[in-house]
C-alpha cells in the first residue's frame, strides 16, 4: 500500500505567532502540505516575511499580517485582511503565546494580564473569528469534510503545575475548557476545534531550558522518550489535526511530549 499523507491543497490557514519558534514550524508544515498560509506576528516583521519567502521559494502561498491578538480591533482586522486576501480560511492556529515569569507572591496585576490577554484572550478572539467566517462561507466539501478547524497551541501546563508560572499555567489550563466548550458548541456545525499540547520543545522561549549540556540533561529527566522535542513535531500533528485524516477528532488535546505528562518521576515506584 502506496504511504498516505495529509494533503491540505485548496485550502487556507492562518497561523498566529507564526514569525518564529512553534508557530513558525507549524506555518512551514501546513504550507508543505498545501495550503496558503497567513503568517501573523507582531514583532520581528523581517523573520515573518522571511518565513513567507521561503514558503513562496519552495512552490507555497503566504503573506505576513501584523497583529496584536489581545486587541479585538486588531483581531478583526487581520482577519478582514486575510479574508479579502484568500477569499475564505479553513484553518485557523491560535498559537502565539508569552510568558512573564514571576513568583506568585511578587507577581504584578499588570504581569499577569499581560499573558492571560495574549494567551486566553487572544485565543478566544480568534476562534471566534475563525468560527463566524466557517459559518459565513458555508461548507465546501470539495475542499474538505468540515466546515472549518480551529486549532489551538497549550501546553503540557493544562495539566501540570508550573510553581513560578502561574500565569502561563492559568491559561493554558483555561485553553483546556475553552477548546472543549467550543468543540461542544459548534460541532453540529461541522467546526472541529482541537489543541496540540507541546512538551519541552526546542524554541526561543524556553533556550535556558535546553541550550547547554547541563540544561538539557537535566530537562531530560522529565522526559521518559530521552530526547527533547522540536518545533517540526508540532508542525506534522497540526497538518493531521487540520486535514481530513482527523475528520473524527473534535475537542481533545493531542499531547506532544515524548511522555512527560507520564509523571516519570514514578517510572520506578516512585522512590
Amino acid at each position: 500500500m502506496a504511504d498516505r499523507h495529509p494533503s491540505l491543497v485548496g485550502q487556507h490557514a492562518l497561523v498566529t505567532g507564526a514569525n518564529s519558534g512553534i508557530g513558525e514550524a507549524v506555518a512551514r508544515a501546513l504550507a508543505a502540505a498545501g495550503a496558503s498560509v497567513v503568517v501573523n506576528y507582531i514583532t520581528q516583521p523581517e523573520a515573518a516575511e522571511q518565513v513567507v519567502s521561503d514558503i513562496v521559494a519552495s512552490g507555497g502561498s503566504a503573506l505576513a499580517i501584523r497583529a496584536d491578538v489581545s486587541r479585538e480591533d486588531e483581531v478583526r482586522a487581520m482577519f478582514r485582511q486575510a479574508i479579502e486576501t484568500l477569499g475564505t480560511l479553513h484553518i485557523v492556529v491560535s498559537n502565539a503565546g508569552i510568558q512573564r515569569d514571576s513568583s506568585f507572591l511578587e507577581m504584578t496585576l499588570d504581569t499577569w494580564n499581560a499573558v492571560i490577554g495574549v494567551n486566553l484572550t487572544g485565543s478566544f478572539l480568534c476562534a471566534r473569528e475563525a468560527a463566524r467566517e466557517f459559518v459565513r462561507r458555508g461548507m465546501q466539501p470539495e475542499v474538505s469534510c468540515a466546515l472549518g478547524k480551529i486549532i489551538f497551541t497549550s501546553s503540557v501546563h493544562q495539566v501540570i503545575p508550573w510553581a513560578g508560572h502561574v500565569n502561563y499555567a492559568t491559561t493554558k489550563g483555561g485553553i483546556a475548557q475553552l477548546m472543549r466548550s467550543v468543540a461542544q458548541e459548534l460541532a453540529h456545525r461541522k467546526i472541529r476545534v482541537n489543541s496540540i499540547a507541546p512538551g519541552a520543545i526546542k524554541t526561543p522561549i524556553n533556550r535556558s531550558a535546553w541550550d547547554t549540556a547541563g540544561a538539557e540533561q537535566k530537562l531530560l529527566g522529565l522526559i521518559p522518550y530521552d530526547r527533547i522535542g522540536e518545533p517540526e513535531d508540532i508542525g506534522k500533528a497540526a497538518v493531521w489535526l487540520a486535514s481530513d485524516e482527523s475528520d473524527y477528532v473534535t475537542g481533545t488535546t493531542l499531547f506532544v511530549d515524548g511522555g512527560m505528562t507520564l509523571f516519570p518521576g514514578f517510572a520506578t515506584g516512585g522512590g
